[in-house]
């Protein structure tokens, strides 16, 4: 017998499947145009700063209206909240130096990877959200080198393209794994 929550959670599975692919595809291309724009402070860097944050929330967004079957998940909106002042965190640190932009990537990361962790936990009945744990903890962790880096002699941009990578690898593992946990027919 099926409960009711399961149907629920079956029936968000598809375009959270989506979400996670479009959001691995993003990071990857974004990471490749951050490595491309290098580590200056540049107009093109910071556009790019800040649309990943600003990004997040739309998904973050995207993510919840799909989740509504299952059950409002309110650390999307703590998510949401979070990214979003990043973005603007983000913008105005951009107009200083590096070590600034680290420092509030930095926390942004700490923070979301925390809401990223707890919001995986609390889907774990969905399958597929092992990764999405874990790269929760893994952004805690980044978020703590980033800040740490910031006091480096020369800090750089680049560390974040890998960061977004491996986050955007995640992301498509859940996606594979959603795939399978899912029943079909």
């Amino acid at each position: 017998m099926t409960s009711a929550a399961s149907v629920e959670h079956v029936s968000a599975t598809p375009a959270l499947r989506r979400l996670y692919v479009i959001r691995f595809v993003f990071a990857a291309a974004w990471a490749a145009l951050l490595l491309v724009s290098g580590s200056d402070l540049t107009t093109e860097a910071k556009l790019l700063l800040f649309v990943y944050p600003a990004f997040d929330v739309a998904a973050a967004v995207v993510d919840a209206r799909s989740a509504r079957a299952a059950g409002p998940i309110k650390g999307l909106y703590a998510n949401m909240a979070a990214s979003a002042l990043a973005a603007v965190g983000i913008a105005v640190a951009s107009t200083s130096d590096v070590a600034n932009v680290l420092r509030v990537w930095g926390a942004w990361a700490i923070v979301s990877g925390l809401i990223q962790l707890l919001v995986g936990v609390a889907r774990r009945p969905m399958g597929g959200q092992w990764a999405m744990i874990l790269s929760g903890g893994i952004s805690v962790l980044a978020g703590a080198t980033f800040i740490r880096s910031a006091t480096q002699d020369d800090p750089s941009l680049t560390t974040l393209a890998g960061y977004a990578t491996l986050g955007g690898i995640f992301f498509l593992v859940s996606a594979i794994r959603l795939s399978r946990s899912t029943p079909r027919g």
